[in-house]
């Protein structure tokens, strides 16, 4: 694959820390950011913290994003690797038909694959999970692990192609190997 291209998946109430660091170090590395979701349109993403003394996440607005391609119309072979951002996006989008069936594609060809937060119930849909090791933020711990993958509580957790985070306050520990396995595949292709 001698793509630059790289899908960033969101929908609404996407993280919007999670979303837009990976898609300027993108940027920044020479590769093309493209946003997919289940249509091409707007998204209105979400800022999430767990505030202290609380004991859930506190959710507010965040930036919008606008799709560049919706989920149907992604040809995954266009593409050098994907991520999957956090918020509660993943738990609304993860069931699409063409989601799973490039996650998929992701997977079994090996390519630089990342996830962050929830964005995890994506590829643990896709049956993807299956004895690997990955980050997510510990209330999605139960969907990695019921899918047959394994909780790991780092911020940064390299399993061959696949390196994930906790959540955005990993994005300086995660982002940064993903992108140089982009690097990588780039180079050798």
């Amino acid at each position: 694959m001698n793509s630059n291209k790289v899908l960033i998946i969101v929908g609404d109430a996407t993280e919007t820390v999670d979303t837009l660091y990976p898609f300027y170090r993108l940027q920044e590395a020479g590769f093309t950011p493209v946003v997919a979701a289940p249509e091409k349109r707007k998204y209105q993403m979400v800022l999430h913290e767990v505030k202290p003394g609380w004991t859930i996440t506190k959710e507010w607005e965040g930036y919008s994003i606008d799709a560049d391609i919706a989920f149907d119309d992604v040809k995954p072979e266009e593409y050098a690797g994907i991520m999957f951002s956090g918020g509660r996006a993943p738990e609304y989008i993860r069931d699409h038909p063409a989601l799973i069936a490039m996650t998929k594609y992701f997977f079994e060809k090996n390519m630089p694959i990342a996830s962050v937060c929830h964005g995890v119930e994506i590829p643990a849909r896709a049956d993807c999970v299956k004895g690997r090791r990955m980050a997510t933020v510990p209330k999605c711990q139960f969907d990695l692990e019921i899918c047959g993958g394994t909780f790991v509580n780092e911020p940064c957790v390299i399993d061959g192609n696949l390196i994930s985070g906790r959540t955005f306050h990993d994005n300086g520990s995660y982002v940064g190997p993903w992108i140089k396995l982009l690097e990588e595949a780039r180079d050798n292709a």
